[in-house]
């Protein structure tokens, strides 16, 4: 598979991309320190708590298409699949901090858990109080919670952590609601063609032409089978066998469904894997509240999706998702 990609030059990729989103949406973000990849809101609010991400080119609208009214403040910008600096988050922290802390929710990488540990010590030193919380939702990466890779289901978390700080709540209370999303999300996904990250110039994986890898991480990671294509009803069954035994849920709850595109999985295709996923949950007599379906968290022009199921708490947790938001990549009414 040839790079075959609109572009100027591979190193200069992630900051082209930048270059781009700034000038179309000027009113909306910004950047600071004279770093393109020191990406904020354009609308401070005062007194509320500030809610940084940060992360890896590649993904959008994952992450800094998080950024905007209802739900983040700002995102450190690292290159394809790279960590933003402890330097570059810093640098928005201080720009966002509006007098009432910050909340650090970001996915659970090392790069990430390190660059964004320093920049919390930075900020100590400039008596800015931060809190910080991992996304961890891909049941296959691990049994283990504290190790599991932060996918698609970090949205939930943006979701009702934003909720929360647009209502002016404590940084103690936005860390509270961005726990409550995380405990209650898992996530399943699964990859049919590699990508290619420009400064590679070749795919960062191979796989036989009738061939999909069930499990594979949003950077290529490996996955727990590769085998034959499957059904989207057979795709659909096993991902929910394994998001429900991971996390029970009972008949008469209520859940939420979001349907990812990777990147080059066509909206039909999506819909037609939300329709599976509609009639599993109908069958064990499980509420949906809402769905969502599209493109949230992209791994470049991979083929593949992800199926992330949030529980609904309370009243409380289903409020916080359907307060309106509105950034340059996603608004919802």
């Amino acid at each position: 598979m040839a790079l075959k990609k609109i572009i100027n030059a591979p190193e200069t990729y992630t900051d082209d991309m930048l270059k781009g989103i700034y000038a179309a949406y000027p009113d909306e973000v910004k950047y600071v320190a004279d770093d393109l990849r020191c990406y904020c809101t354009a609308k401070k609010k005062e007194g509320k708590v500030a809610i940084i991400t940060g992360g890896g080119t590649g993904h959008l609208p994952l992450f800094l298409g998080y950024v905007g009214e209802g739900l983040l403040d700002g995102c450190g910008v690292g290159g394809v699949f790279q960590s933003p600096s402890a330097e570059q988050i810093f640098n928005v922290s201080q720009e966002v901090e509006a007098g009432a802390g910050i909340l650090y929710l970001y996915g659970n990488y090392t790069g990430d858990i390190m660059n964004f540990d320093m920049a919390a010590e930075m900020c100590e030193f400039e008596d800015i109080e931060t809190r910080s919380i991992v996304g961890a939702d891909d049941v296959n990466s691990g049994e283990d919670v504290n190790i599991r890779r932060g996918v698609a289901g970090i949205f939930f978390m943006y979701k009702c952590a934003g909720a929360k700080a647009a209502q002016m709540g404590s940084l103690d209370e936005v860390l509270a609601a961005a726990q409550i999303a995380k405990d209650n999300t898992r996530t399943v996904g699964f990859a049919l063609t590699p990508c290619i990250i420009p400064e590679v110039g070749h795919p960062n994986f191979t796989l036989g032409e009738d061939e999909m890898a069930m499990g594979m991480g949003i950077h290529g990671e490996p996955g727990i089978w590769n085998g034959p294509i499957k059904t989207a009803k057979e795709i659909a069954a096993e991902s929910m066998d394994t998001i429900l035994n991971d996390m029970p849920v009972a008949a008469g709850e209520e859940v939420c469904v979001l349907i990812n595109g990777l990147g080059a999985t066509s909206v039909e295709e999506l819909y037609i894997l939300s329709g599976e996923v509609a009639d599993i949950l109908k069958e064990k007599g499980i509420g949906i509240y809402r769905t969502f379906v599209g493109e949230y968290a992209t791994s470049m022009e991979m083929a593949g999706a992800s199926i992330s199921i949030c529980r609904m708490a309370d009243q409380e947790m289903k409020d916080w998702i359907d307060m309106p938001v509105s950034t340059p990549f996603y608004c919802q009414k």
